[in-house]
């Protein structure tokens, strides 16, 4: 049953984050508007840029600060919810490790 609530809990975060993106869409600042690449260094650089990529989804979609603080006191004490979030972190860590050929997977070849 608990996880039943938290799914629910989940579904209504994510359509007040949508529903609020509809009605008021942001425009980027010059800070975020910069260019954010996949190619890294090293894959901790690389998990730095998926955890940017996700936090940039979320801001994205839900640009007023006052509704996103007063959500994340919901879903900062659910563990669905915080698992589902780690999701989204592990999706980008495998988008920008494929973009680095696995950190360059021909070098250690050679």
């Amino acid at each position: 049953m608990r996880s039943f609530r938290s799914l629910i809990l989940v579904f209504v975060f994510l359509s007040l984050i949508c529903f609020g993106a509809m009605l008021f869409p942001s425009k980027p600042s010059a800070e975020e508007s910069q260019t954010l690449s996949l190619i890294t260094a090293t894959p901790e650089e690389g998990f730095q840029v998926a955890i940017e990529l996700a936090r940039k989804g979320v801001t994205e979609t839900q640009p007023d600060k006052e509704i996103l603080f007063m959500l994340r006191e919901v879903y900062s004490r659910d563990p669905d919810a915080l698992i589902a979030a780690s999701h989204v972190v592990a999706v980008h860590f495998q988008t920008v490790a494929a973009a680095n050929n696995y950190w360059r997977k021909q070098d250690r070849e050679d």
